[in-house]
C-alpha cells in the first residue's frame, strides 16, 4: 500500500511541478496568464524550455531529460538574474528558481515514474 501511495504522490508532484513550470513558459511564449510575450534572445529560449520541458515533465514523457535541462535553466536563471542581488534567495527573489532547480534535479534522478506516459510505453 505504501509503495502505491508513494508512486501516486510522486506522479502528482511531477504533474503539478511540470504544469506550473509550463505556465511560466506560456507567459513568455504566448503572453497569456498575466504575462507578456517575449520572443527574443534568452527569453525565447527560456520560454521554450519552460513550456516544452514543463509539459514533458507533467505528462512523464522523456521526463528525466526534460527535467535535467529545466534544472539547468533554473540554475542559470538563479545565478545570472538573482544571485547578483545578494546571497540569500529569499532576499534576492530567487527562491522559486532554486526550488524549481532542485525539484527538477530530483525528477531527473528519479525518472518519470510508473504513472506517466513514459511508464505506460515502457510497460508495453
Amino acid at each position: 500500500m505504501r509503495e502505491r501511495l508513494t508512486q501516486v504522490t510522486y506522479a502528482l508532484f511531477r504533474l503539478v511541478t511540470g504544469a506550473l513550470f509550463a505556465c511560466h513558459g506560456a507567459q513568455r511564449l504566448f503572453g497569456v496568464l498575466g504575462g507578456h510575450q517575449m520572443l527574443a534572445g534568452k527569453m525565447l529560449v527560456s520560454g521554450i524550455v519552460e513550456f516544452g520541458g514543463g509539459v514533458l515533465v507533467a505528462v512523464g514523457l522523456f521526463a528525466g531529460i526534460a527535467a535535467f535541462i529545466s534544472s539547468g535553466e533554473m540554475a542559470y536563471a538563479y545565478f545570472t538574474a538573482h544571485a547578483p542581488g545578494g546571497f540569500w534567495p529569499i532576499l534576492n527573489h530567487g527562491e522559486l528558481a532554486v526550488l524549481y532547480c532542485f525539484a527538477f534535479l530530483f525528477i531527473a534522478a528519479h525518472g518519470a515514474g510508473r504513472w506517466s506516459l513514459g511508464g505506460l510505453f515502457h510497460r508495453r
